[in-house]
């Protein structure tokens, strides 16, 4: 995972101080180049060992290999999508529409770069290998998880899987618990502190159901209630009503998962996508 992902995953980890450290790195990342240790802790209101501190929960060893580690990812974005833009930089009171646009379609493709990349293939290949055999598949997330559960519920019920898309959350306990054999349960949740899809999935588990998470923080308590875990990379703005990045993110992993799911039965799927295109498209 990327640095600047990193941050966005770890939030839940920092305290207030850690936290101020990350948001001036959220709205400039290049700043931690140009600063000494002292310079970015006094830009921050907090002290160098909060910073030491910040460094270690990110799973580096200090100070120089964040400058390092950040300067190589900036260096390669900046190569892959376009120079003359501050790459990865929260979107400011003083931005043009045009700026904005700019800023929030290269951060989802940056999303979906980091997601398709770092994806742990062995689990996406044993959760498609469930849901081809699974016998009933049940979808939940809430808020902007639940849009994205409803399209992975739409892509497969287009090819005839027992798909359930669960509304509230008294109704996916009920569906969870009443599970029966060959159950898929999989929730939907960026932060994966989303309690009510949490104890979904746990009370999926514990009815027998192979339990996947599809989440942006593989630390949190969605990724230790699933049997597989299935993890997002995404830098979101805070100018933000509901997940915008976030959900460009976990639609390339919904993607992933259901081409993986029709190509176990590559005519069949073809044959029910083209019958569906007929009768919902006449002629």
């Amino acid at each position: 995972m990327g640095i600047q992902s990193t941050i966005e995953a770890s939030t839940d980890k920092f305290t207030p101080a850690m936290q101020r450290v990350a948001t001036v790195m959220r709205d400039n990342p290049a700043i931690v180049l140009d600063m000494t240790i002292s310079e970015l802790a006094e830009t921050c209101g907090t002290s160098v060992a909060s910073v030491i501190r910040f460094c270690r929960v990110l799973g580096l060893t200090g100070y120089a290999q964040l400058r390092m580690s950040l300067a190589t990812e900036l260096g390669r974005e900046a190569a892959q999508f376009r120079s003359g833009m501050t790459m990865g930089a929260e979107i400011a009171k003083s931005d043009t529409l045009q700026e904005m646009a700019s800023k929030v379609a290269t951060l989802e493709m940056l999303a979906i770069d980091e997601t398709v990349s770092n994806l742990d293939f062995a689990a996406l290949d044993r959760v498609v290998a469930a849901l081809d055999k699974a016998q009933r598949i049940l979808l939940f997330g809430i808020g902007a998880s639940q849009f994205v559960a409803q399209d992975l519920h739409h892509k497969l019920f287009r090819i005839g899987r027992n798909a359930f898309l669960l509304a509230d959350s008294h109704e996916a306990w009920s569906a969870a618990l009443l599970s029966p054999q060959g159950t898929v349960a999989l929730g939907f949740s960026h932060s994966g502190n989303s309690s009510d899809t949490v104890r979904y999935l746990d009370i999926a588990r514990q009815s027998g159901a192979l339990t996947v998470a599809i989440t942006g923080s593989p630390d949190s308590s969605l990724a230790q209630a699933a049997d597989e875990r299935l993890i997002s990379h995404a830098r979101e703005s805070t100018l933000r009503a509901g997940a915008m990045v976030s959900r460009i993110a976990q639609l390339a992993i919904v993607d992933c998962v259901f081409l993986g799911v029709a190509h176990q039965r590559y005519e069949q799927t073809v044959d029910a996508l083209q019958r569906t295109r007929d009768v919902t498209h006449p002629r």
